[in-house]
């Protein structure tokens, strides 16, 4: 019997997140009063206080839910995980759970990530699409037969969700052959641009020189990673996996599917909302979940 702890990433916020923490625990207070500093901006105010709007915007989400995840972890005491995993952006609060990386470099690389992303989304206008009940290898061959266009599987989340990234034109085009291949929904999604595809290579190796200058340590436990969905403890691979991770797809479905594999047997999630835990109980029906 293991006990993972799960990590969400970018969609989780909500304003408000983290001030019950910020307000009745002093360490969490300084955490987030620490980050402000780190970032040069008062990124805790926006999270309490900030519309959905300021929110959405990609230099504050993704630091957010880092923190939300990453302090509430840190100040619940005893947490001992046998295994962890992060959801895209997640696995950064991941690798902080398990001493990888310290939360000062790791909230550093999630605020240069941010900024590299949405620079690449400014020079590639694109999108992203969940498609709903098509079997993935289905959904893989549309994907591969559009040619002309970029048009990739991004997110593994759970049988018979996968999320497709790409051209605007390219999502257009396979949203139109999925519902025509019996998809129950082809929804494209309100995002800035198509993450986890070949369109952030930009942001991939502007991310890559930041990496390579960051201290990874031997971890405390394994993570799974979106890359490959298996168990890694070697900091260098663990390094190079998170530097593919932005053009590669997140595969989250195979990584639930090994951490059980391996013995996992109770799933704990870390940050703001339960989607994870949803997605676990649709991956493995009898898994125990829970939440900090």
């Amino acid at each position: 019997m293991k006990h993972a702890y799960i990590f969400p990433g970018q969609g989780s916020q909500f304003t408000g997140m983290g001030k019950e923490l910020y307000d009745s625990n002093q360490q969490a207070k300084a955490l987030f009063e620490h980050a402000n500093d780190i970032l040069g901006f008062r990124i805790s105010d926006t999270m309490f206080t900030g519309t959905a709007e300021d929110l959405k915007q990609t230099n504050v989400t993704q630091p957010a839910i880092f923190l939300h995840s990453v302090i509430l972890y840190k100040i619940t005491n005893g947490l001992k995980p046998d295994m962890v995993a992060g959801h895209s952006l997640g696995e950064f609060s991941a690798l902080v759970a398990n001493n990888t990386l310290t939360f000062e470099d790791a909230l550093r690389l999630v605020s240069m990530r941010a900024n590299a992303m949405q620079k690449a989304c400014e020079l590639n206008p694109s999108t992203m699409a969940a498609i709903l009940n098509l079997d993935d290898a289905k959904v893989e061959e549309i994907c591969a037969s559009i040619t002309d266009e970029v048009v990739v599987a991004a997110n593994y989340n759970c049988p018979g969700q996968l999320v497709i990234s790409g051209s605007i034109k390219g999502i257009e085009i396979a949203c139109e052959k999925m519902k025509e291949a019996g998809a129950k929904r082809a929804l494209v999604l309100p995002v800035g641009g198509a993450f986890h595809s070949p369109l952030m290579e930009p942001a991939r190796q502007e991310l890559q020189a930041a990496i390579e200058k960051t201290l990874f340590s031997v971890p405390t436990c394994p993570v799974y990673q979106n890359v490959t969905a298996k168990a890694v403890s070697n900091p260098d691979e663990i390094k190079q996996n998170l530097i593919a991770q932005l053009t590669a797809p997140v595969r989250w479905t195979q990584s639930i599917l090994q951490m059980h594999e391996d013995g996992a047997t109770e799933f704990t999630e870390c940050g703001p909302g339960n989607v994870l835990q949803g997605l676990v109980k649709k991956i493995i029906k009898d898994a125990v979940t829970s939440a900090i």
